[in-house]
């Protein structure tokens, strides 16, 4: 009786086990919808990956042989046995080894060990096939190791409507999350990391309103805010209140910028007393207060239609070179933007360049632009950047040592960022040396 009830059993759990799965998978199918909308990322894990995991190991063959990337085993053998036609099967073909497919929020990477002679640019080029095959958004691929790639799917446009968390308080000092990464991560700009920036990007490509989440994150931070818009202050004036500073034409942006490096030199003496390297090796109530120093419209300080301007465009570069290279550890940071940024405008512009390590490249109106923000960091980043279309907006390109994504920034109006720089008006730290340069 025991042996056949065990073998009764042992009948009908696999039936018990069939049913269970049944029941879950229809429950799934049928909620499939409900849970995509309402719960994105569980739709993802529970249904959606396990699906194209599937196809990516079902094609991953034939895909590897349709791209070139398969190597024959006995190339010899292959041609001898097609020509005897005994009715062997070739040898298979050799494909790159790949490792575990692994989830991420919105998609899945997986590493690659190459084959001999195979180089990372072959599975680049390969990319688009990739994505076509599994049916996903983008396929991006990138050097993980020698010998080694990573790839890495995105199965829907992350950057179609980023939604970056709204700050709350002051945060991280110097740190702010303005968009969403390709990724799905959050594209955080921090400023103690990546002290310089250039933002480049022509009319309506996104470049004012990353400026605008930029301030919307630094207002609540104690930090100070200054800002040069030789255009009459017609960008930056929104956040004025915020300002501890203001320069609208060239005039007085030569002033401020000679003010700012007295101020630079001024903290270099009271680090040097210390015996620190930094303002952050001084004592907090002794730190000088970071100073965020935004440049709209850099063409502006280049320009030049007499010798008296190019006096003073001359003195505006050299000024913000000197800024550039001692500012980082003085506690003053620069974020230049421009819709034109090339060098025709001047030496002072490249060496300039040269200072600022971390770039963003919108939609350009010249290819010498994205050149000029990309070019002599990645020329992967350059082309993606020269990619990007009109219906793109507020989709970039950033880049810096440590590589580039594409991203796209949070959206912030101008009514937005002006409520936000009244809201922490009272946060403006005083500088009287800066107020009085800038009138």
């Amino acid at each position: 009786m025991i042996l056949a009830s065990t073998s009764s059993a042992g009948a009908t759990w696999p039936s018990w086990v069939l049913l269970v799965a049944t029941v879950l998978v229809s429950g799934l199918l049928i909620a499939g919808p409900a849970l995509r909308r309402r719960y994105p990322v569980a739709w993802w894990l529970l249904l959606g990956f396990p699906a194209v995991a599937f196809r990516v190991t079902y094609t991953w063959r034939a895909l590897m042989a349709g791209c070139g990337l398969a190597v024959s085993r006995r190339p010899a053998l292959t041609v001898v046995s097609g020509l005897v036609g005994n009715g062997a099967p070739p040898p298979q073909p050799r494909v790159p080894r790949r490792g575990v497919i692994r989830p991420t929020v919105g998609g899945f990477w997986l590493l690659v060990r190459l084959l001999p002679g195979q180089v990372p640019e072959d599975f680049v080029k390969a990319g688009p096939a990739m994505a076509e095959d599994w049916q996903v958004h983008a396929v991006r691929v990138t050097s993980w190791k020698p010998g080694t790639v990573r790839i890495a799917a995105s199965v829907a446009d992350p950057l179609a409507a980023p939604r970056v968390p709204k700050q709350r308080g002051p945060g991280h000092l110097l740190r702010v999350a303005v968009g969403a990464l390709e990724t799905g991560a959050a594209w955080v700009v921090d400023l103690r990391r990546v002290p310089h920036w250039l933002i480049v990007g022509a009319t309506r490509s996104g470049k004012s309103t990353l400026i605008n989440a930029l301030v919307a994150g630094l207002a609540p931070q104690p930090v100070a805010l200054v800002g040069i818009d030789c255009k009459g202050g017609m960008e930056l004036s929104l956040y004025e209140p915020r300002l501890s500073a203001l320069a609208t034409n060239r005039e007085q942006a030569v002033k401020l910028l000679v003010a700012l490096v007295d101020l630079t030199l001024d903290r270099m003496t009271v680090c040097r007393a210390a015996r620190v390297r930094n303002i952050w090796g001084l004592p907090e109530k002794e730190r000088p207060v970071p100073v965020v120093v935004i440049v709209d419209e850099i063409a502006e300080l280049f320009l030049v239609a007499s010798r008296n301007e190019k006096d003073e465009a001359q003195a505006a570069g050299t000024a913000l070179i000197r800024l550039a290279q001692l500012g980082a550890a003085l506690g003053v940071f620069l974020v230049v933007a421009g819709q034109r940024v090339g060098s025709d405008l001047g030496p002072g512009v490249t060496a300039l360049r040269a200072q600022l390590g971390g770039r963003v490249c919108h939609r350009v109106a010249d290819p010498g632009t994205a050149e000029m923000a990309l070019g002599d960091l990645n020329p992967d980043a350059l082309k993606a950047a020269q990619a990007i279309t009109p219906e793109q907006a507020g989709t970039a390109v950033l880049a810096s040592g440590d590589g580039w994504e594409r991203a796209r920034s949070h959206l912030v109006t101008e009514a937005d960022a002006e409520a936000i720089a009244a809201e922490y008006a009272h946060l403006t730290p005083v500088l009287p040396e800066l107020l009085a340069a800038a009138k």
